[in-house]
């Protein structure tokens, strides 16, 4: 029986460059098909935005939205049965808590600490689209959160704040650009998840995994080869982790 390879990629910094753009790696969708390898996105972004770059590179598979607080799989993408939320186009595994009770805990804990916290949701579309570089189509979809709130700290102690996320029952997890508040959820979690449905459905399965971020080190913990793109490190350094992945799965036996 031939391996299944999936490869488990970040988007920011991984499959996007620093402007968010993917024209570097678009062709290698087509290489990882071609080599019978599935590319599923595995980022702090939200759904829309996920659906937005699937569809700008032709990809139909799982993907995993929210640093791990959801999994989306299209209907019928496996045969098998397992606890889900369906909707019209998915099968949902949802594991994290929701945005509304982020948001009322974040304005919780920045009463408990005294501290000037700027969330997502403090931020008009144009305050959102200027704080994180993204044109307003773009930053549209980020506002469009279901469980996690991307914040930046502008004054106050950032050990306070993150002992009181954690008496809160949540965590705050790095990512490359904000601070995340989550429930009890990381990509490794998620992609455990999704790792045991592709097992059930093709028996032999390569995992790749490729982030460049702290809050993709979960993810890096567990899967089969890890793929770490320093900051900074530029179009070449970032297309060379890919061209590895695609060295690695066109090997004519892929042993786990």
């Amino acid at each position: 029986m031939k391996t299944k390879s999936v490869v488990f990629a970040d988007l920011d910094g991984t499959f996007l460059n620093d402007k968010y753009d993917y024209k570097e790696t678009k062709p290698i969708v087509k290489q990882l098909a071609a080599l019978g390898g599935s590319i599923v996105f595995c980022s702090s972004k939200t759904r829309s935005e996920i659906e937005y770059y699937r569809k700008a590179v032709g990809i139909n598979e799982p993907f995993i939205v929210e640093n791990g607080a959801a999994v989306f799989i299209p209907k019928n993408y496996f045969p098998s049965s397992f606890d889900c939320t369906q909707t019209t186009c998915y099968d949902v595994i949802t594991l994290g808590v929701s945005y509304q009770t982020l948001r009322q805990k974040l304005a919780e804990i920045k009463e408990k600490t005294t501290a000037k916290i700027l969330g997502f949701g403090d931020m008009t579309l144009e305050e959102l689209a200027y704080d994180t570089i993204l044109p307003l189509n773009l930053a549209k979809l980020a506002q469009k959160r279901e469980h996690d709130e991307p914040f930046r700290i502008l004054e106050g102690n950032k050990s306070q704040i993150i002992k009181a996320i954690k008496h809160e029952g949540l965590q705050c997890i790095e990512g490359g650009r904000y601070f995340h508040l989550t429930g009890n959820t990381d990509k490794g979690k998620a992609i455990v998840v999704l790792k045991n449905l592709y097992n059930q459905m093709f028996g032999r399965v390569e995992t790749f995994g490729v982030g460049d971020g702290p809050n993709d080190l979960p993810m890096l913990k567990v899967v089969d080869r890890a793929f770490f793109i320093r900051k900074k490190a530029g179009v070449n350094l970032r297309f060379k982790a890919w061209t590895d992945i695609l060295h690695f799965m066109s090997k004519p036996t892929s042993a786990i």
